[in-house]
């Protein structure tokens, strides 16, 4: 079972930083959030873990937005590589599992 470090440092730079917002309109602030979730469910990513380890995230925001976070961790660090909102179907798996 993968473990997310506690407690968790994420790692924002130019490469990272609001690019979820352009693209989405997820803020940093407002991903960083889903890693508090209580509920969260974490896997890891198989199919894009080539070059390295990948993880997905799946969790509540703390007004209540349900978020698909893509993630790695470097040096005890997480880096967010894409967030979203879940769909449709991903919304229903959540509150199924949960």
């Amino acid at each position: 079972m993968t473990v997310i470090p506690e407690p968790v440092v994420f790692e924002w730079d130019k490469g990272n930083t609001d690019k979820n917002w352009y693209g989405h309109e997820v803020s940093d602030s407002e991903c960083e959030e889903v890693f508090s979730d209580e509920r969260k469910r974490l896997y890891k990513d198989v199919f894009h873990s080539q070059q390295e380890e990948r993880f997905i995230l799946i969790g509540k925001t703390n007004m209540g937005r349900l978020l698909y976070v893509v993630f790695t961790k470097r040096d005890n660090q997480i880096r967010v590589i894409s967030v979203r909102d879940l769909n449709k179907k991903e919304k229903e798996f959540y509150e199924e599992e949960t």
